[in-house]
């Protein structure tokens, strides 16, 4: 038997040391919170994308009474991006939670395993590391690529 051993390498900064570009982006994501429609979870998520010309897009998740037809702010947000600006990648993804008291996290969030997939996907199109923030009131969590927070990940190469 061999053993492995997966080392996930992050950052966590304080708001006020993040550079101005970044704070732009977490509050870009805060904001989109407000937009989203959670009336089943009333966990309001937001993300917001830097793509590589600087443009900042953002969205929300939107929840569906009818499970699972609603679709989380990640994914919204880089279904949007890659849509629109298919020849752009994107350089960051910011992602804010408010819980059910309308109050912002206090733990960074992680996504879920769906919109890491996808945030791979998304690295691997553009064959551009995807760097992403992930918000909390006691720290925002930076992470350099997609890949680190899906190890043993699933891609095209399994198909071949």
């Amino acid at each position: 038997m061999k053993e492995l051993n997966v080392n996930i390498q992050f950052h966590l900064h304080a708001y006020d040391e993040l550079s101005s570009l970044d704070r732009e982006l977490i509050d870009t994501a805060r904001q989109a919170t407000y937009r989203s429609y959670a009336p089943y979870s009333h966990f309001s998520v937001g993300a917001a994308a830097r793509l590589m010309n600087g443009q900042i897009i953002s969205g929300s998740n939107q929840e569906n009474a009818a499970y699972p037809s609603g679709l989380c702010a990640e994914r919204t947000t880089l279904f949007y991006a890659n849509a629109n600006h298919p020849d752009t990648a994107v350089e960051t993804l910011a992602i804010a939670a408010r819980n059910e008291r309308g109050e912002f996290v206090d733990d960074s969030i992680a996504p879920c395993g769906a919109c890491r997939q996808v945030m791979l996907e998304t690295e691997r199109r553009y064959g551009h590391p995807l760097r992403i923030l992930l918000d909390g009131q006691k720290g925002i969590c930076e992470v350099q690529k997609a890949t680190d927070l899906l190890p043993l990940s699933f891609d095209a190469s399994a198909m071949e």
